[in-house]
């Protein structure tokens, strides 16, 4: 497993980047059955948002887990408090099909104060105890916050706080995410086993990364070959999906017919989150 903790040469990158389709679903599957190699199924969890990246990486878990004869692992399901209601039905119907485990993790106490309205305030001194130790570690003075999935205090509450939260309260040590090296420069130099050290905040683990050398042309060349499922808001020109309020469609084209080499993929997600990516990994964010 060393091998995948090293970060990966710019030149080893552009190679494994330019691979074709099958030698990059063969890469991705090696790294998974390392995983499997490390760590009981217990010990693993994978992160599943429904999106097009976490569907085909939790595909692909399957499809080794299938060859190994082994049992899929746990997924965790982060409700931020405004999913699309078409990201909660494609969940439940592959949940069943699939015989998935999904947690549905959800920060109950800051979707109280805020009586479930998003872009509501919330008074920070309103919440729990564990909840106001992680708006102090932000480093946020104000009194209030807006309810709202993709801000800097919303994201790192309803959604940091809860992988932490999954982790330590299921013992997780492998913990599967569908990010990509090209898809976010805060991501770009990740290695495939990233180790997290123990806080006071969250447990010691290790994040998988299966995907990382996968490019946004690459995700929907697989699901197309692979005949894999996928949100049909990505039929409507969505190409990146996050919280409704705040998620936009790129273009009226289906997202792979659309320029993705020279368009931004993220771009119809709120920007202020997208520029303080860095600050949020560093928490704990994937």
């Amino acid at each position: 497993m060393k091998t995948y903790t090293k970060t990966v040469p710019d030149q080893e990158k552009t190679k494994l980047q330019q691979a074709p389709i099958e030698a990059k679903i063969d890469k991705t599957k090696e790294i998974i059955k390392a995983a499997y190699e490390h760590f009981s199924t217990d010990d693993m969890a994978v992160a599943w948002t429904g999106g097009k990246d976490s569907t085909l990486m939790l595909w692909l878990v399957k499809q080794v887990a299938d060859e190994l004869g082994q049992p899929i692992p746990r997924c965790e399901f982060i409700n931020e408090g405004d999913v699309f209601d078409e990201i909660w039905e494609f969940v439940d119907e592959w949940k069943e099909k699939w015989g998935l485990n999904v947690i549905v993790m959800h920060n109950e106490d800051v979707s109280k104060q805020a009586g479930g309205k998003i872009g509501e305030q919330v008074k920070v001194t309103d919440l729990n105890e564990l909840n106001q130790r992680e708006v102090e570690r932000l480093g946020y003075k104000g009194e209030f916050f807006p309810y709202e999935p993709e801000s800097f205090v919303g994201n790192h509450l309803m959604k940091t706080v809860m992988i932490n939260q999954f982790v330590d309260n299921y013992n997780v040590k492998g913990y599967f995410a569908g990010i990509r090296w090209d898809e976010q420069e805060a991501r770009a130099d990740e290695t495939y086993f990233s180790p997290r050290e123990k806080t006071d905040f969250n447990p010691d683990h290790i994040r998988v990364f299966p995907i990382l050398h996968f490019t946004e042309q690459d995700v929907w060349d697989a699901i197309h070959t692979l005949e894999i499922p996928y949100v049909k808001l990505y039929e409507q020109g969505y190409r990146s999906l996050g919280a409704r309020v705040t998620t936009t469609k790129a273009d009226e084209k289906p997202a792979w017919e659309q320029d993705l080499e020279n368009t931004t993929e993220r771009s119809g997600r709120r920007q202020d989150k997208e520029n303080i990516m860095q600050r949020l990994r560093d928490l704990g964010y994937m």
